[in-house]
């Protein structure tokens, strides 16, 4: 024994030596902000275009590679995912059912590599492929390309087919008409509905709505800037696109270059359409046009709604509009004003505030207003509004999150999806003659007698100030409470979202391997409401980290778990909250993942998709100390022992540019006084996770989850003894 623990001490002086010798080049820049000196340290790796800031990170992952492969199943969850896979058979999504009753959906089976296009006439009608990605070849690239959004026309007559590669946002749209299954020559290039709200087809199925960039340079500065709702007519060039709701276009609106106008979805039978300003704020500014202005050329877009009424989610419905309200309530209130004298402050309240349940999202149906309620964003419930009145649907089973999808306000269809953190999802349809939930299922239920013993308890436990934080806890029935669980906690905390429970096989397969999943509902989410986001934003934000902080010293003191049993894991805007949590309390965790991770949030303004709204902004005294306060790479302390830590980024990453990680890495490597390893891992052909094959994203997640394992000690993840010496 005392051979071994020698040898593993010597393996990680020499993984220590090594790292230490291949250390980024330092090209420091000071900067005075509001009389506050920052040095920058690692500036010089923005430059991407520099050859030696590429040679840097290609050494870095080649060498994170290295390590990797010493661990003996380090392949084990890539493989797991596709033998799961494989025994699902195939898998279904982005299902689209036109009012014709029409199927379009995306569907994989196990021995693909992506997803192909399908159509049934109706639900039993017979199965055929409309579209391979793989015979997409555009003119100057000959890469692999992946579906990723598809929408039909009105009629089913016509099908716009989104397909991106390499994790790019931006992509390629093409239209087939689909009883031929002729493919238009013309090319959408600029655009991306995957990402910014789809595309909606004019009533008589000539032409569609969708977002288009002003530049096709991703790594551009402006690459989000200046974007703008177009009308483009099929078979038209697509250069001559249509503006119809943009800051050009309509200047009396006065919207800003990092503001997104779009549509909002909308009925055939609908006399107008709904525009809004889209940022990253809770509530959004809408303005209104009918439909036939606006087909006329005419711009009299009037405003409908402010940020102020507190109104979200507007649809249209006969002559009122729809809404959920959160103006003067705790929770939210599902509301309606009339379209012609609408008021939004005063409205007629359809369903109050439920106490401790926030009103997630409604459909409209001929028959009524279905909607969910969460509480604290893992507990779902289905409810009908009808003749004025309110009532509960039975569930088949208690349900973390619930999908809902119709047709429209004229048709009685409606599905929902049912899923959990231990629970496949489940699709169904509801029989409105006897009030049930019938199955109807695109996909084959699968037994995986694997999970069978895990279990799921929602807890919350009190934070520093006394506010009650959720907390998922998903872990085997024969969990024992001694203090030795290897325990992996997941935390986002930004944007208002919520991190609401979904068939999880990431944490199942971490579980039945001997760990234990904690998902940590931090505040800067959704899960309570506005005021939870607001918890966790600008000046508040370290609510986020602490949050974080407080539910892994409450895991510990139960004896679920002890310091060096424990992983934190964070992607995009959750760099923030693991970033911060190490940096604040490096003793308290013994390994960290930071997943195309927000780690350098001061310079995150001056990157494409700079988020100064949700974070702050350096322009702003208040708002720059918020920044420093929340930005990892700025709290790196030289001569402090930092956990093991795993960095992971895209090179074609349009949401956190790629240095954000590259330079917290190089920070780290450069200042940490322990021997515990720090690794740098970029993907070059992937972006923000997003948009590739999932076989590529099961070997990046497998990566993370085997670094994992390594560090908190798993017998089968220790490096290979012959590889020690």
């Amino acid at each position: 024994m005392k051979i071994k623990i020698f040898i593993i001490i010597c393996f990680f002086s020499i993984f220590s030596y090594s790292q230490k010798t291949n250390l980024s080049p330092s090209k420091p820049v000071t900067e005075s902000y509001f009389g506050t000196k920052v040095i920058d340290e690692y500036r010089n790796l923005e430059s991407l275009e520099d050859p030696n800031t590429i040679n840097w990170i290609k050494s870095q992952t080649a060498y994170t590679n290295t390590i990797l492969d010493q661990i003996p199943k380090r392949n084990y969850y890539v493989e797991k995912r596709l033998e799961l896979d494989k025994r699902q058979g195939y898998s279904v999504s982005d299902l689209k059912i036109t009012g014709n009753d029409k199927y379009f959906y995306l569907k994989k089976n196990e021995n693909e590599k992506v997803a192909k296009l399908y159509y049934k006439d109706g639900l039993s009608g017979k199965e055929e492929l409309l579209y391979d990605p793989v015979n997409y070849k555009n003119n100057k690239r000959n890469h692999d390309f992946v579906i990723n959004y598809i929408s039909p026309s009105w009629d089913g007559s016509k099908i716009a087919i989104s397909m991106s590669e390499k994790g790019n946002e931006l992509a390629d749209v093409i239209i087939m008409d689909v009883k031929t299954k002729y493919i238009q020559p013309e090319i959408l290039t600029n655009t991306a509905p995957a990402s910014f709200d789809g595309i909606k087809w004019l009533n008589d199925n000539t032409g569609f709505f969708c977002v288009a960039f002003s530049t096709i340079d991703s790594k551009s500065k402006d690459f989000y800037k200046n974007t703008r709702t177009v009308l483009y007519k099929i078979g038209t060039d697509p250069k001559k696109l249509i503006e119809i709701f943009s800051a050009k276009n309509n200047p009396e609106l006065k919207i800003t270059e990092d503001q997104f106008p779009m549509l909002l979805d909308f009925d055939q039978e609908d006399q107008y359409y709904i525009g809004m300003v889209v940022d990253y704020s809770y509530y959004r500014k809408t303005f209104i046009i009918s439909k036939k202005d606006l087909l006329e050329g005419k711009k009299n877009w009037k405003p409908l709604s402010d940020p102020n009424d507190k109104a979200k989610n507007l649809e249209i419905w006969n002559n009122d509009i729809v809404f959920v309200s959160g103006y003067n309530s705790s929770f939210n209130k599902l509301c309606k004003t009339s379209i012609n004298n609408f008021n939004f402050k005063n409205p007629e309240v359809l369903v109050p505030e439920k106490k401790g349940e926030i009103i997630k999202s409604y459909r409209i149906t001929k028959d009524g207003i279905y909607y969910t309620t969460t509480k604290n964003g893992v507990e779902a419930k289905l409810y009908v509004y009808k003749d004025g009145k309110d009532s509960p649907i039975q569930l088949p089973y208690p349900s973390g999150n619930i999908n809902l999808e119709n047709k429209g306000v004229n048709y009685s269809d409606f599905w929902i999806t049912c899923s959990g953190w231990a629970n496949e999802g489940q699709r169904f349809k509801y029989d409105v003659k006897i009030n049930a939930l019938k199955p109807e299922n695109l996909t084959p239920i699968t037994e995986y007698p694997e999970f069978k013993n895990i279990t799921v308890n929602e807890i919350s436990i009190k934070a520093r100030d006394g506010e009650e934080i959720p907390v998922s806890l998903i872990y085997s029935k024969n969990l024992r409470k001694d203090g030795k669980n290897m325990v992996l906690i997941d935390s986002y905390g930004s944007y208002g979202i919520s991190y609401t429970p979904f068939f999880a096989k990431m944490y199942l397969l971490w579980i039945s391997q001997g760990g234990m999943v904690a998902v940590a509902h931090v505040r800067g989410g959704g899960e309570k409401g506005e005021k939870w986001r607001l918890g966790g934003y600008k000046e508040t934000k370290p609510n986020t980290w602490r949050d974080l902080i407080d539910c892994t010293e409450y895991l510990i003191k139960e004896k679920y778990t002890s310091k060096d049993k424990v992983a934190i894991w964070g992607a995009s805007a959750g760099g923030i909250t693991v970033g911060r949590a190490m940096t604040e309390r490096p003793d308290l965790f013994k390994a960290v993942i930071a997943e195309v991770g927000v780690m350098n949030p001061l310079r995150d303004e001056t990157t494409p998709n700079g988020q100064p709204k949700e974070f702050g902004t350096i322009k702003d005294p208040k708002e720059f100390k918020a920044l420093l306060e929340m930005d990892s790479y700025h709290h790196i302390k030289k001569g402090v022992k930092y956990p093991a830590t795993f960095i992971s980024g895209g090179i074609n990453d349009q949401r956190v540019t790629v240095w954000e990680p590259v330079k917290f890495a190089a920070k780290l490597m450069a200042n940490n006084a322990s021997n515990n390893p720090t690794l740098l891992k970029i993907d070059f052909e992937g972006g923000h996770g997003g948009n590739i094959p999932p076989a590529q994203r099961y070997a990046n997640l497998g990566d993370m989850f085997a670094f994992a394992f390594w560090q908190l000690g798993h017998p089968d993840y220790q490096p290979k003894e012959s590889t020690k010496k």
